[in-house]
Formats: C-alpha cells, structure tokens, sequence
C-alpha cells in the first residue's frame, strides 16, 4: 500500500520560505513521478511542482518558477519544495501525490495517490 508522509507547513510572513517534504512509502516501482500540488479555498486543486524518479526531470508552475525548488534526496528517499519569497496568493493546503511516468502535473486527476495535505498560511 503506498503512503504519502508529508510534513513542514506552517505560517508564515510574506517575503518568508517553508520546506515541504514527503516521503513515500510501499511502492513496487523505482520509477514514477512525484510533486506537489495545493488547493485553496473556493479553488480548483492546481499543479504545483513534480519531478521524475526516473531521469530527475522537473516541471514547476509559471506562478512559482523562481522562488519554489523541488528536489529528491534518493538515499533518504524525501521529497522537497523549498519554498521561498512567499507570497499570500500562495496560501493552501499543499498535497503530495505519485503517478505512473507520463503522468502531467498540470492535470491532478492524472495523479493516483494523494497525502493528507499540510497547510502553508501566508499573512502578516
């Protein structure tokens, strides 16, 4: 059974960084690919970042490329989104999901399995 364990949200002030980080577990392939995604109130869930297991390609949304970093750590097997130069529009629950290769992170349907959620608060 895949789990997603994600943790690091938090409040913080505009201008400030978060790391997220989630690490799956029980899965029988090497090869997927894994990001995050965020939902805000009243709002659709959207694509935030992903990256590929298989060959480290990594997909960023345009309304973060520049301040969000995604990364793997392989030997520990966690995912990160650093987070920096926050701003409040980017307030939401934040989900970490997995999905085969292929899979787009623009399209969360494409994605099968989810975490819980964290939430990321940005206000002064």
């Amino acid at each position: 059974q895949v789990q997603l364990v994600e943790s690091g949200g938090g409040l913080v002030q505009p201008g400030g960084s978060l790391r997220l980080s989630c690490k799956p577990s029980g899965y029988t392939s090497d090869y997927y690919i894994i990001g995050w995604f965020r939902q805000a109130p009243g709002k659709e869930r959207e694509g935030v970042s992903c990256i590929s297991t298989s060959d480290g390609a990594t997909y960023s949304a345009d309304t973060v490329k520049g301040r969000f970093t995604i990364s793997r750590d392989t030997t520990r097997n966690i995912m990160y989104l650093q987070m920096n130069s926050l701003k409040p529009e980017d307030t939401a629950v934040y989900y970490c999901a997995t999905g085969l290769l292929g899979s787009d992170c623009r399209y969360p349907r494409d994605f099968m399995h989810w975490g819980r959620g964290t939430q990321v608060s940005v206000s002064s």
